[in-house]
């Protein structure tokens, strides 16, 4: 499945109207807010269509995942949006993160907690609320609103310190910036390793670089942490080759516009997060060109002034370009 899907769901007393556009979606929020009611009108009317009282209206089939049977009832959904309640224990499993993946199927989760073995984006995490448009016809329409965005958290930054996701070509690379310009950069070695960097060094200003594409889990310890401590900043592009993609140092007329619509163009099935897709499309299109490019080992290429300088023009608000 690829593509923004629009969900219309309701009765005679509520009314749900968002859009999914990722293979994973989570609905974050405490109780009473409608996620549960929300995950049991799409089960009723999978189950019951139009005797349930409920109206569903998508281009694609909803249905609901859940129970000790799990397994079975995925195995048998195709080319659905798949919703999936909090209580079900299985969705913090690796065997669920494994048996998601290479499906042609969109989740839309309900949880209170992250979920570590998922690569979902932090632009695609949701609360609800009532927004009471409805009220005069004694309906009351809830509506998705982003828990966090990436922006919120791209201020402006005068870093003494770079702490990366990974220790692949975007290490390599803000490493190398980083000498030039003085400053100190490490790598975490990984999403859920940034929370304990930061905690040992909370006496520096700090910039955080990690792919949003797939750090969703990990946002709300680090908000916490960044309300009280103001020098921390997060920088969080779908993905390092994203920013390359971004900047126009690889000339492709088409990718502006895969960039500004990536979900008419990923296959959920193909890729499991965006990140996997972006580094995809930059080996395919440098692959013969001295712009070759390798997650493993950045290409000496990359670091010229000239490229380096434009790569990090994207990135608005730090201290990192000459």
């Amino acid at each position: 499945m690829k593509g923004m899907h629009r969900i219309i769901v309701q009765n005679k007393r509520i009314r749900y109207d968002f859009k999914i556009k990722r293979n994973i979606t989570v609905i974050r929020g405490d109780s009473a807010t409608g996620k549960t009611v929300l995950v049991n009108m799409i089960r009723e009317h999978f189950e019951n269509g139009v005797a349930s009282g409920v109206e569903l209206t998508c281009d694609k089939e909803c249905t609901v995942l859940d129970g000790r049977t799990w397994i079975g009832q995925l195995s048998m959904m195709r080319d659905s949006i798949v919703f999936i309640d909090e209580g079900n224990d299985f969705v913090m499993s690796d065997d669920f993160a494994s048996a998601i993946q290479n499906t042609d199927n969109y989740y839309v989760i309900v949880t209170r907690e992250g979920i570590p073995s998922l690569p979902y984006s932090v632009d695609e995490i949701y609360g609800i609320h009532d927004s009471g448009k409805y009220g005069t016809l004694k309906r009351t329409y809830n509506e998705f609103y982003h828990l966090y965005q990436t922006a919120d958290f791209n201020y402006p930054v005068q870093s003494e310190k770079v702490i990366t996701e990974d220790s692949n070509s975007g290490f390599q690379f803000f490493s190398s910036i980083c000498e030039k310009h003085g400053l100190i950069c490490v790598s975490a070695q990984g999403k859920s390793n940034i929370f304990a960097n930061i905690v040992n060094q909370l006496d520096e200003k700090i910039l955080v670089i990690a792919d949003g594409a797939a750090f969703g889990s990990e946002m709300e310890k680090l908000v916490q942490l960044m309300k009280a401590h103001s020098n921390i900043v997060l920088y969080l592009p779908e993905s390092f080759e994203w920013i390359i993609l971004k900047s126009g140092v690889i000339e492709n007329h088409e990718m502006a516009e895969r960039l500004e619509h990536p979900e008419d163009y990923i296959e959920s099935k193909e890729f499991f997060s965006w990140e996997r897709y972006f580094t995809a499309e930059i080996i395919r299109n440098t692959q013969d060109s001295y712009l070759k490019y390798s997650k493993k080992q950045l290409n000496p290429v990359y670091l010229q002034k000239r490229i380096s300088n434009k790569i990090l023009t994207i990135m608005k608000n730090t201290n990192l370009i000459s």
